[in-house]
């Protein structure tokens, strides 16, 4: 009778599994605080895709993480076609690819010496046109690995627009764009720097959104549907979810929302120590999600809470 009436599914096809691949690995290495989440070595990159995608989930989310002296204050080995994140995206494109969607997160902050999300100027303030410039350059490089969807997780001003026209001016119509529309300056980010051995000197609120804003949020989701978004995001997910709510009411096109770190990292310790049901809260916190209006859900139990679904 439950099931017959339930007014919200969860299915592994809604869920979305982020991964990172590291530079330099012969073996997959976790992340200290994200038990169970792997920097992976391209082999086994590879088999957590197939796993991932035997289960069912609807698509996969690579990060890339270069090397230390490989980084620099341009992250120009984000557009290069052999740097690790390009050859990672062809590895899932040549193991998976026409299983599951493939996507790539189209930002600098893992490559760049600073840490930060664009490239900076002489004060030291991210320039935001001269950044637009890098992401189409990374845009193109993704898209000619056979990716899917590219990720804007950047907050940069115009940056859907740029991209767009880049993309087609360059043959690839069809690479669709997953615009992080509302991405909030969270605390919870934390361990996510971990797993992508960040760089980063200060912060980002000078183009991440203040938690105070509501209003905003329907703003940038309005200019990035204006500028050819194929699917919105909302990150982070569970301290958002009224923003979500929102959003999904007026977009007119899918919606995302990103279960980050330190939410995963949050569910984890308390489970480990006991205090509460592990697989209850997981598909208790992926239920809240979708039921605040996420059509897809990015999260690190992609996998495993798919078998429980299966």
């Amino acid at each position: 009778m439950r099931r017959l009436v339930a007014e919200t599914t969860l299915q592994p096809r809604q869920l979305v599994l982020p991964m990172f691949v590291a530079d330099g690995l012969d073996e997959p290495r976790e992340i200290s605080s994200m038990p169970g989440v792997y920097q992976h070595s391209m082999d086994s990159l590879r088999k957590a895709a197939v796993e991932a995608v035997a289960a069912g989930v609807g698509g996969l989310m690579l990060f890339g993480v270069p090397r230390a002296e490989d980084k620099d204050a341009d992250g120009s080995q984000a557009s290069d076609p052999d740097g690790i994140l390009n050859r990672g995206l062809r590895a899932l494109v040549q193991e998976v690819g026409g299983s599951t969607v493939v996507m790539a997160d189209t930002c600098l902050d893992e490559f760049t010496s600073h840490g930060h999300c664009g490239v900076l100027n002489d004060a030291g303030a991210v320039d935001n046109d001269a950044t637009l410039r890098r992401y189409v350059d990374m845009a193109v490089a993704q898209a000619e690995t056979g990716a899917d969807l590219l990720g804007t997780s950047g907050m940069m001003d115009g940056q859907v627009g740029a991209i767009r026209a880049g993309l087609d001016a360059a043959g690839y119509t069809d690479t669709g764009i997953l615009a992080y529309a509302a991405k909030y300056a969270s605390a919870f980010y934390g361990p996510f720097r971990e797993a992508v051995a960040s760089s980063l000197e200060g912060d980002r609120r000078s183009y991440q959104q203040d938690p105070a804003n509501r209003r905003e949020a329907i703003r940038e989701l309005e200019l990035d549907l204006a500028e050819g978004a194929d699917i919105v995001m909302v990150k982070p997910a569970m301290s958002y979810l009224d923003i979500l709510r929102e959003v999904a009411d007026r977009s007119t096109v899918p919606v995302a929302a990103y279960q980050i770190s330190g939410e995963y990292a949050m569910i984890t310790a308390a489970a480990q120590n006991g205090w509460i049901d592990r697989r209850g809260a997981i598909l208790e916190s992926l239920m809240g999600i979708r039921r605040a209006g996420a059509d897809m859900v990015l999260t690190y139990w992609a996998t495993e809470a798919s078998h429980w679904l299966s």
